[in-house]
């Protein structure tokens, strides 16, 4: 066993697990959407995708691809939360939060893309 290899896929899976715990739950509502979850849910996408640098197989290639849309999605969300939270003066609303967790999910996607891709790498190399 290579530990190196479960420490990637650790934070792989783990990162998906986090996003769909904070997917999960009405969309527009803002008690369902705890803010140290989506915090979790963005420092561990962000150690998967620098886990993802160095592998040089196309395979690695569309593995980064998948973390970079993942943090893409997640940091325009956290800066739509951040500007409704201390820049506007209405705050959080249902809409803002909906926002939030449309963006959430498309990373949650990324996410499910690239554990499909490492069942698919793990599959390749056990043959």
């Amino acid at each position: 066993m290579n530990p190196e290899k479960v420490v990637f896929g650790f934070f792989i899976v783990l990162s998906l697990t986090l996003n769909f715990g904070f997917v999960i739950g009405d969309i527009d509502d803002p008690s369902h959407h705890h803010p140290w979850e989506f915090f979790a849910v963005i420092v561990v996408n962000l150690i998967a995708t620098v886990l993802k640098f160095g592998d040089r197989s196309q395979l690695g290639a569309l593995l980064l691809a998948t973390s970079l849309v993942a943090m893409l999605q997640l940091m325009a969300a956290a800066l739509v939360w951040v500007m409704a939270a201390y820049a506007s003066g209405v705050g959080m609303t249902s809409s803002t939060m909906a926002s939030i967790v449309s963006l959430a999910a498309g990373a949650l996607i990324a996410n499910v893309i690239s554990v499909i891709l490492l069942v698919i790498e793990t599959f390749l190399l056990r043959r």
